[in-house]
Formats: C-alpha cells, structure tokens, sequence
C-alpha cells in the first residue's frame, strides 16, 4: 500500500533538487499531521499515516526522520515495520475498534446509500490487510 521502510530506503540520500525535497517535506509533515489527529478520530488510520510520513521524511529530512524513528509512540511502529512489516496485536485491535466505532457512527447519522457502503467497505478492506500483517514476536524476559 505504502512504500515500505526498510534499513536500505532509511538511510537513502534525499534526492538532489530542491524541489523535490520540498515536496518529499510536505508530504511528510502532511502525512504527520494526519497522523496525529488519526490518534482521536475514529475511523482515521494512524500507522499507515506515520508510516508514509518515515518514508517521505527519508526523503526529505533527516530531522524529522530521526525524529520519527526515536519518538516513543511512533518509533516501535516504524521498528516493527522495517523489521518484516509487523504490526503489533494492539495496534491490531485498536484499528479493529476504531473503524467499527467510525462505521456504527456513519450508519447511524448517515443515509444509507453508496458512498456509506463504499467506506465500510474500504474499512473493512483496511482492517483484513491490517489482521494479515505477522505480528512481532513477544519479548521473553
């Protein structure tokens, strides 16, 4: 779905023109941004938000990518996807409640037509992608 975010695309150089970086920073600063409200608006997905704004941040800003890559929320995740493209159960579960609240919401404040039926199609396609994904093993201690 997204570009995926391994240790090789992590320390690519950002391209050469100036415009491109621009365009590469906005995206990620964008995609940050959605991200962030995705944390409180049901229905929104977070990960594929932050991880699309690692990749552009690659690309663009070695600040912010590393930024991302510490961040104690949004650093895991980006672990876990460059590491085999695992997605945590919580995050899992999370996802799974988020659009189900989002989807009893639209069909109950919207009229049950297409573009209704169309969003919680593409969110239950979202959420059989998500429950595809391996998830990291767990930590012995």
């Amino acid at each position: 779905m997204f570009p995926s975010t391994t240790d090789e695309t992590m320390t690519s150089k950002p391209p050469r023109s100036r415009i491109a970086r621009c365009l590469f920073a906005l995206l990620a600063y964008v995609s940050l941004g959605i991200g962030l409200i995705a944390i409180v608006v049901p229905g929104l997905p977070t990960t594929e938000f932050i991880l699309l704004a690692a990749w552009a941040a690659t690309k663009s800003s070695p600040r912010l990518s590393a930024w991302l890559e510490n961040h104690r929320l949004f650093g895991p995740i980006l672990s876990n996807w460059r590491n085999g493209k695992l997605v945590a159960r919580r995050a899992k579960i999370s996802a799974t409640i988020s659009m189900l609240a989002c989807a009893i919401l639209m069909f109950s404040l919207m009229p049950h037509s297409w573009p209704l039926y169309a969003a919680v199609a593409g969110m239950s396609l979202g959420n059989l992608w998500i429950w595809s994904r391996p998830e990291p093993l767990p930590e012995i201690n």
